[in-house]
């Protein structure tokens, strides 16, 4: 048999009585571990598998995602090694399992569990494996957000999972406190967080001008329905014709696609009326000349299908769209600060602003569009109308 295939490094050829058996090699925890393969026949394939099995039991050793029990159950080590169930790495992976029964039930986005998953498996995470539950101490947690250089709304993420880890511990008796309650969290955020590098750069009328010649006849419609309305992405995206009140000019926004899956705005403020301009009802009557059997009112000029998600809007028409008008490219949400800067530097009462976009209150748009705001905004609002 050796003679007729070579074994790479750390595999090797165990004879027993009840035959010839691979045998892989490797060390786990500082014990150097030998497991063998499931009896078959020696060949090429096999021996193949096994080493590419090695390889991959190695890089996860490495990168400390390895479980013993996960590729040799029946191995006595695969007892010898189950995770302690307080260290901190098995309660995040039971929140992330946690996270994914939830988007089962319909109780939390994809796109939500995607970020969950990101914060779990971030390097910066690590930095609690092999760490037990009741050993996190306040300065421990004080220490680790003060060497972030990231963003406050970075942060705040990232503690999403590791709170819910240690909230439950503490209801379940693993802890006798929660160590998140004796920080000043938001102060030290504050204090630590470096400022985002997002820059507001709404459009100017002139550029809005360009895009809009440089369009394809099929994408004219939807641009200019878009910088009318200011409609998040997924709003944008989600907007069907039983949606339009034709009547009383205004679009009813009901549903949001986040990742692919529509569903309600996350507040009541999201449930709302966004009235028409008339160049808004123009570009509906436009798409409606060409309306085929969709229920969704702006579709994928490529494909004539309802958009599957942000990227591919981006990627397919607002990336190309920006390189044919000769714009400096921003990313499509920026239309949605152009509506609203439009609305405020034409003297539009700021809580009609919040209304329109969709904000709970008037804050966020003071905090993001204060330098906008003129100081005489005390233009009358006109009636705001909410979604029943």
């Amino acid at each position: 048999m050796g003679g007729k295939f070579e074994l790479p490094t750390g595999v090797k050829l165990r004879k027993l009585v009840s035959g010839e058996r691979l045998q892989i090699a490797f060390s786990w925890m500082g014990k150097e571990c030998r497991e063998l393969m499931p009896p078959g026949s020696i060949t090429k394939g096999s021996i193949l598998y096994a080493g590419n099995l090695r390889a991959e039991i190695r890089r996860k050793i490495a990168d400390s995602s390895f479980r013993y029990a996960d590729y040799f159950p029946d191995s006595p080590r695969a007892k010898e090694t189950q995770p302690d169930k307080e260290l901190m790495e098995v309660l995040l992976d039971k929140q992330l399992k946690t996270y994914k029964r939830q988007v089962e039930n319909g109780q939390l986005s994809p796109s939500t569990l995607a970020g969950y998953a990101k914060a779990i498996a971030s390097t910066r995470m690590k930095r609690w494996h092999g760490v037990r539950v009741n050993e996190v101490t306040p300065s421990d947690l004080r220490d680790w957000i003060s060497e972030m250089d990231c963003t406050s709304k970075f942060i705040r993420n990232l503690m999403i999972p590791l709170r819910s880890v240690l909230e439950d511990a503490l209801n379940d008796g693993m802890i006798e406190f929660n160590p998140f309650e004796r920080l000043a969290l938001g102060k030290l955020i504050r204090q630590t967080a470096r400022a985002s590098d997002y820059v507001i750069s709404p459009y100017t009328a002139a550029e809005r001008e360009t895009l809009l010649a440089a369009c394809r006849d099929d994408e004219r419609p939807m641009v200019r329905f878009w910088f009318e309305t200011g409609l998040r992405p997924g709003e944008l995206q989600a907007l069907q014709w039983d949606g339009i009140d034709f009547s009383r000019r205004v679009a009813k926004i009901t549903q949001n696609q986040v990742a692919g899956v529509t569903k309600s705005p996350k507040t009541a403020a999201g449930r709302r009326e966004v009235d028409l301009s008339a160049d808004a009802i123009a570009a509906l009557l436009a798409a409606r000349a060409n309306r085929c059997e969709s229920a969704r009112i702006w579709l994928n000029p490529a494909t004539r299908e309802p958009w599957e998600n942000d990227a591919q809007l981006r990627k397919t028409l607002w990336q190309p769209l920006c390189r044919r008008a000769g714009i400096t490219y921003r990313n499509p949400y920026q239309v949605r600060h152009t509506y609203a800067s439009t609305l405020l530097t034409s003297g539009h009462n700021p809580w009609y602003v919040a209304a329109q976009l969709g904000h709970e209150d008037v804050e966020m748009v003071f905090r993001t569009y204060g330098k906008l705001i003129p100081d005489d905004y005390q233009k009358p609002a006109p009636k705001l109308r909410a979604v029943a």
